[in-house]
């Protein structure tokens, strides 16, 4: 039997907050489409008060921002880079081309063609997010990416120097400070200054996330991403106090984030509101994360794992964390989760900043469809076709004449027609 001894708020509490974003974003939207530079450099006074000379970091600007870092920073960096680089790598090798003769005379193939520009959105205020330019701009280089363009906002006038660093570090050919919705719209749409891009990619707040949904079609984008969610799976091999710094090392994220808690366990269950409650008195983070915790906290009490698994592809969480005696047991059999972190040894932190894999990810039940941002998002597996003998023209081309003619298509049936009385010969019509 399944428990719900804490609930968090559902969709209809939400929603009105979420028109309000909508309607905030268009506007912005609409702004810059219509004034660009200026709209662009009005909406950063506003919400950033920044208003430089060019929103773009020169080259110097850059060196001097890393001349500026302390060398374990900069290797700490580095080191985030080389695991990141080396899994992006490893899954690209894992995408091979292919050309096959299916039918005598008959080649099919594909090929995997890089995106052509990128623009990357780093997000900053509260937490200046350094990992998030390698999860972007170093995953799209590794896939080829001709041109990436990434921007962060400044935090109180001043540039995230180690953010910038990590930017520079990663290959990002343009580097732009420059933030909120109005970032977002200059990269897609383009303005004087900005030449627009292809792709968007990277976390945000509700109102990137937003800007980034009403842009999609006019852009690519990585995926559709609301508030960090995490789920801790746990039983009796784990106790509380690591379930509670596993819930709320995500929850601090924001206030509106989801941390769950799902368990066979009937002692971690009566225990995590007490263990989470002493956290909190000491978490230098605890505003944020009581909130979150109070308002879309849950704890879910199981009697089996097969319980678990069920309600945990129900939730289809973006962070999924798994403490039981046979973690790789829900590897096995999971099937919803933006990205699973197996054992007591890993936890969400790890791959969120160093550990290789990428940390954005999708939330608010698109696992249930996508996986999270990886180098084959930068790719575009385009298809091609070659007919090498008149025999094979003339073969198809018949099948697909009959075949038109029964969906009506008489331009389709005599691109068919044309080649079987050309390439024919005796079965010519």
């Amino acid at each position: 039997m399944i428990e719900y001894l804490k609930k968090g708020a559902d969709e209809a509490e939400t929603g009105e907050a979420d028109r309000k974003v909508r309607q905030t974003v268009e506007s912005i939207l609409e702004d810059v489409t219509e004034r660009g530079d200026e709209a662009v450099r009005e909406l950063s006074e506003k919400f950033d008060k920044w208003s430089p000379e060019s929103f773009r970091l020169s080259d110097a600007e850059i060196a001097n921002l890393i001349d500026s870092l302390p060398e374990e920073v900069l290797a700490d960096i580095d080191f985030a880079q080389a695991q990141i680089r080396n899994f992006a790598e490893a899954q690209l090798a894992s995408m091979k081309e292919i050309e096959i003769e299916t039918l005598p005379g008959v080649k099919l193939g594909h090929k995997h063609i890089p995106v052509g520009s990128v623009g990357c959105y780093i997000p900053g205020g509260r937490y200046p997010m350094v990992a998030s330019a390698h999860m972007s701009v170093l995953t799209a280089k590794v896939a080829g990416v001709g041109r990436v363009i990434a921007c962060t906002p400044p935090l109180n006038g001043v540039a995230p120097a180690a953010t910038i660093a990590a930017m520079a570090k990663a290959g990002a050919d343009e580097i732009y400070l420059l933030g909120g919705v109005q970032a977002v719209a200059a990269m897609a749409l383009g303005t004087d200054a900005i030449a627009p891009v292809d792709m968007l990619v990277g976390p945000g707040n509700a109102f990137v996330a937003e800007a980034k949904r009403q842009l999609y079609g006019k852009v690519g984008i990585d995926l559709f991403a609301g508030p960090t969610e995490t789920l801790v799976i746990a039983d009796d091999t784990v106790d509380a106090e690591i379930c509670a710094v596993d819930l709320l090392g995500q929850a601090e994220h924001g206030p509106t984030s989801p941390a769950i808690l799902l368990t066979t366990s009937k002692r971690i269950a009566s225990s995590i509101e007490d263990e989470i409650e002493r956290q909190l008195q000491t978490l230098p983070t605890a505003d944020i994360a009581r909130v979150s915790w109070r308002d879309h906290g849950q704890v879910i009490l199981c009697d089996t794992d097969e319980e678990m698994l069920s309600e945990a592809d129900r939730i289809a969480s973006e962070h999924v964390q798994v403490m039981t005696a046979n973690p790789r047991w829900f590897l096995e059999n999971m099937r919803n989760y933006g990205a699973l972190f197996l054992g007591p040894r890993t936890n969400v932190a790890y791959g969120d900043k160093v550990i290789g894999t990428n940390h954005t990810l999708p939330t608010k039940m698109a696992a249930r469809y996508t996986g999270g941002l990886w180098v084959g998002k930068f790719l575009k597996t385009c298809t091609y076709q070659e007919v090498l003998t008149d025999e094979a023209s003339a073969m198809v081309g018949e099948y697909c004449s009959r075949l038109c003619a029964i969906e009506n298509f008489a331009g389709h049936k005599e691109q068919a027609d044309i080649r079987v009385r050309r390439y024919g010969g005796k079965n010519a019509a």
